[in-house]
């Protein structure tokens, strides 16, 4: 009978048949060492464990739950895997397939054997040549060491974040993310937030190899050179110690003299998007997993840049971990989808199948309770966008994006208050410092327009979780909260900025949810969508004006038509200005006895806004020409929906009206307009057309 075990990341097919074409087909020369790496390729993206819900299991594949899959390694066939989040565990996984615990499951700080030692956050892991463990126990500050056994000891670190040379307890880190451990025995450290390069010799004592004092992008001689938030390390055959040096989005490299230099990205024209994870391969390629695009790279020796998985139709939510496998194939952890993918090679011409990535649409949401961003929390507050609403920017564009969460009216200055416990997972959980878009990120939920950690006047409000950094002139750089810092419902997260609203988005970035599926008290809508208009656009975007009857003329042999539907909406108690986009729409063709064309029996739902699609056109997919706040020229935003076009599910996809597949005669086209609390528009939802 046919078995398949897994090894190396790789299934293994064995069986007779097997068997007896390999004894008996032609045998090539046996290599004389590793096969060169490929360029270039493609990948095939499978999955291993985590079905996109977050969760705490081990078991068979479909049986396993991640909670923030990080740091991955493997070993003669098995994988072992970083789960922080809640779960705060290793766990590794066999060649029969299956996940099994090797130590921790608790948040603290403990040694001891199995699942009575503690982690906080553990992130990078590597592997020594005995089989031994090395984890970056990010929220503990420490460097722990877990033997096959599953014995947990701390090898550096005291629990405390600080910046300390020396042996033992004496060294301190602050929130150490990467670690790697190099021929000779020695582990280094990407120590996180003092952005710098650690060193723990075998004998236990902590040095610093390169970077310190201040972030900043600096080449040169270890001491001087600088780093910002290095997340991951990797060291290569010849000694040098390969940095991802996440926030000044670039690939650095120090030499065994302690040279430090840039080999790609770190200024100018970006290159990459948030490197945060890397692999290094026996003959110097480089795989990267990016946190800002989601894709997984691979660089040559020449600098030749391919991204193997991961696009704006089917990327990775956060590739937080990648490990080689014997073969060359790739494990990756996608810590915000609570996924473990596996990435084989295709063959030239092959075309990859889409695989199934992101956080599952069945994920829960945070629970808030009813819990508004906005004192009083259990009271009432206007409205002012939702999911999938056009938005322009600030250079005349009107469609620049798709509005990817939910806007609650605030005062300037006023304080933003969490709505759910969670905990902080990425490594640059703030952004935008003081410009309108700053905001900061906590667990499943962005917290957006405002200032992080600080009041009205930028005072901090909390200096111990939110760290308030100087530049050399004392002017205020940046705000940093480590990643493992937690926040319960009711803390101040900072204070609204100039944009006199609370932007709340749900899920990472390309997996948006409608974050009105939280809930919140008091919120009501019994107000129905209005439509202001229906149009049949032509393959130049000009309307059809000839009538007959009537009735629309729309000729057969005219090419496809764009159906254009002007509609908005509106929540109880707003302001009776603010108009808010819909969320759903779709349509029907009818005959003239008002019956639906065969395929048209329900609407075609083609625009729903529940899941954001990834892809930056999606905005000009959805919406029509004069669409936007830009050009209306008033306070309210016009919604113009292509209902011919598809966004939906996170799905995009382009399409026509085509008359030449109508006979001859008169036609209803019937609009379905509905908002998230089922309210439909009734009144101006036909538009009578006559083909010929």
């Amino acid at each position: 009978m046919e078995r398949k075990y897994w090894v190396g990341a790789v299934v293994v097919v064995t069986g007779a048949a097997l068997a007896a074409s390999f004894l008996w087909a032609p045998q090539p020369p046996l290599p004389s060492g590793p096969a060169p790496t490929p360029l270039g390729w493609q990948a095939q993206v499978g999955l291993l464990g985590g079905d996109g819900i977050a969760g705490n299991a081990q078991g068979t594949q479909a049986q396993t739950r991640f909670s923030d899959p990080w740091g991955v390694a493997i070993s003669g066939g098995v994988l072992f895997v970083a789960d922080a989040g809640d779960n705060n565990r290793i766990v590794y996984r066999t060649p029969d397939g299956l996940f099994h615990l090797l130590a921790g499951g608790r948040e603290g700080f403990a040694d001891g054997s199995g699942p009575s030692a503690a982690f906080n956050t553990p992130s990078g892991i590597a592997l020594d040549a005995h089989g031994n463990l090395y984890v970056a126990d990010t929220g503990n500050h420490a460097i722990r060491k877990v033997t096959p056994q599953g014995q947990v000891t701390t090898l550096a670190g005291n629990g405390r974040p600080g910046f300390a040379d020396g042996a033992g307890a004496q060294a301190q880190f602050n929130g150490p993310m990467g670690v790697t451990v190099g021929a000779d025995g020695r582990v280094y450290v990407a120590d996180t937030w003092n952005d710098c390069i650690r060193v723990i010799e075998t004998d236990g004592r902590v040095w610093t190899l390169a970077g310190g004092e201040q972030p900043a992008w600096v080449d040169g001689p270890a001491a001087q050179a600088r780093f910002d938030t290095p997340t991951d390390v990797a060291v290569d055959a010849h000694g040098n110690v390969w940095v991802a040096d996440l926030q000044n989005n670039a690939l650095r490299i120090i030499t065994p003299a302690g040279e430090v230099s840039t080999r790609m990205g770190g200024g100018g024209e970006r290159v990459l998007w948030g490197p945060m994870t890397l692999a290094l391969t026996h003959d110097g390629v480089v795989y990267v997993g990016e946190r800002l695009s989601g894709r997984v790279l691979q660089v040559s020796p020449s600098g030749h840049v391919v991204a193997v998985a991961g696009n704006d139709a089917e990327r990775f939510a956060r590739p937080a971990g990648v490990a080689i496998a014997a073969d060359g194939s790739l494990v990756v952890s996608d810590a915000d989808a609570h996924r473990v993918h596996h990435l084989q090679q295709l063959p030239a011409g092959t075309v990859p199948q889409l695989a199934e990535l992101g956080p599952s649409a069945e994920n829960p949401l945070p629970r808030n309770q009813g819990r508004w961003p906005l004192a009083p929390q259990t009271g009432w507050h206007e409205v002012t966008g939702t999911l999938g609403e056009v938005r322009g920017n600030f250079s005349g564009e009107s469609r620049h994006h798709l509005h990817s969460g939910f806007d609650v009216r605030g005062d300037v200055g006023q304080t933003v208050l969490a709505i759910a416990s969670g905990k902080v997972s990425s490594p640059a959980s703030t952004w935008t410092l003081g410009g309108q878009a700053e905001g900061f990120s906590l667990d499943k939920l962005d917290y957006i327009h405002m200032k992080v950690g600080r009041d009205a006047a930028n005072r901090p409000l909390d200096a111990a979780r939110f760290q308030l950094l100087n530049d050399e002139t004392g002017r205020l750089d940046r705000v940093r909260v480590r990643r493992g810092t937690r926040f319960q419902p009711g803390d101040a997260l900072g204070s609204i900025n100039n944009q006199a609203h609370v932007h709340l988005a749900v899920g990472p970035s390309g997996y948006e949810r409608n974050a009105v599926r939280l809930g919140f008290n008091n919120y009501a809508d019994h107000v129905a969508p209005k439509i202001d208009d229906i149009a049949l656009l032509d393959s130049t975007d000009q309307r059809l004006r000839d009538k007959v009857d009537g009735r629309l003329q729309v000729a057969r042999d005219g090419g496809g038509l764009q159906l254009v539907v002007e509609a908005w909406d509106q929540v109880d108690n707003n302001l009776p200005r603010r108009r808010l986009g819909l969320y759903a729409l779709g349509y029907q063709l009818l005959d003239a006895n008002q019956q639906p064309l065969p395929g048209y029996e329900t609407p075609r739902m083609n625009l729903i806004f529940n899941r954001m699609p990834p892809q930056r056109e999606a905005v000009k997919a959805a919406y029509a020409a004069d669409s936007g706040i830009t050009v209306h020229g008033s306070s309210s935003t016009r919604f113009r929906y292509v209902l011919t076009n598809t966004v939906r599910d996170g799905q995009l996809a382009t399409g026509l009206l085509q008359p030449a597949e109508l006979q001859p005669g008169n036609y209803t086209i019937r609009i379905t307009a509905k908002d998230y609390s089922g309210n439909e528009a009734v009144a101006g939802r036909e538009l009578q057309v006559v083909v010929r």
